[in-house]
């Protein structure tokens, strides 16, 4: 765990416009002075990451929200409330006076407060605890998101060199959570209503308990703001990854080997078909979110021809993992077909 002179070194770096990469809850986050244009930019290219594509602003617990954004519809103090320190994002206006770098050009904004401690003590660090770190997470644009410090070092071995675009990483050790917050749209109330943008941690229902309803879910319409994780490919490792219902995996994979293909396995049953590299998550939904990303790490570095991923069960908790999963696996049928041609 990072002591209190490596946060105060990192928050230096941070004031004089460097990078930082530094652990939350929910991954680990690249990040940057939200004020700080360059340094932003900066971001966009460690990751090569599109700059239309917004990042989250974090904030510490003592930071006024209405400095970053010029409209606080009512919901929002009762969500802050609620799930604040943690992992919810919120989808504001944005400030005029805080740069578009942030929101990909946008006139909206990302918030959240982490609950990490050590996010907490370098949110608290930077700028007197009244700074942003625009921080999207650690890892280049559209692979598995870090969940340790190393995953961090492995991703950008090349921009942590010296003189390179990334000054330090914190350690944390693994994000408790382990996938990205959930994402909620509080600017279009009038229109909308409240709009799940990504699901995360944080169920609807327990959203719905604070807004009195369920939340919308997304219309892709010219008024949906771009948010970060929503493209259809998203959270992928190298190796493709397909997902199979659970009636189905023991077929699928016997046809696979028979095609002698290399098979790397995600699962969270017990099975009789033996593959190159099998790991068993839990089945709870919890607990598989914490192993997701280091897994998918761990099965990529294989050099499997595949990494096949048992569907998740169909509930509530998990629907942030199933929609995790459908991003990496976003051309899942199309691959098995041509696997097995």
């Amino acid at each position: 765990m990072s002591n209190p002179v490596q946060i105060a070194q990192a928050a230096a770096i941070l004031e004089k416009g460097g990078l930082v990469a530094f652990p939350t809850e929910t991954v680990y986050g690249l990040g940057a002075d939200a004020e700080n244009r360059a340094a932003v930019a900066a971001i966009y290219a460690a990751k090569g990451r599109p700059m239309d594509h917004p990042v989250i602003v974090h904030l510490s617990p003592e930071a006024d929200i209405r400095y970053w954004a010029k409209d606080i519809p009512e919901p929002t103090q009762k969500l802050i409330a609620a799930f604040w320190p943690g992992p919810l994002t919120l989808i504001l206006k944005r400030a005029d006076h805080i740069p578009n770098t942030v929101s990909g050009g946008q006139d909206s904004i990302a918030l959240r407060c982490p609950s990490h401690p050590v996010a907490q003590a370098l949110l608290r660090a930077f700028k007197g605890g009244k700074g942003g770190i625009a921080a999207p997470s650690a890892n280049k644009f559209g692979r598995v998101s870090p969940t340790t410090a190393d995953h961090v070092r492995d991703e950008f071995a090349e921009e942590l060199r010296p003189g390179g675009l990334i000054s330090m990483v914190l350690n944390g050790e693994q994000s408790q959570v382990g996938i990205e917050s959930t994402i909620l749209d509080l600017t279009r109330l009038a229109s909308h209503g409240p709009v799940l943008l990504r699901p995360g941690h944080i169920r609807t229902d327990q959203l719905a308990t604070i807004l009195g309803g369920l939340p919308a879910t997304p219309v892709s319409d010219a008024t949906t703001p771009r948010v970060s994780g929503s493209l259809d490919a998203h959270y992928a490792p190298n190796t493709p990854v397909v997902i199979v219902q659970s009636d189905q995996l023991e077929r699928v994979l016997q046809q696979l080997q028979s095609a002698q293909k290399r098979v790397a396995l995600l699962h969270y049953r017990p099975l009789s078909t033996t593959v190159l590299a099998p790991i068993c998550l839990s089945h709870q939904a919890e607990q598989y979110a914490h192993e997701l990303y280091a897994s998918l790490r761990l099965l990529d570095s294989e050099h499997a021809d595949v990494i096949v991923v048992q569907e998740p069960p169909d509930a509530g908790e998990w629907h942030g993992i199933h929609d995790r999963l459908r991003r990496a696996a976003h051309d899942s049928q199309g691959v098995l077909a041509q696997l097995l041609a």
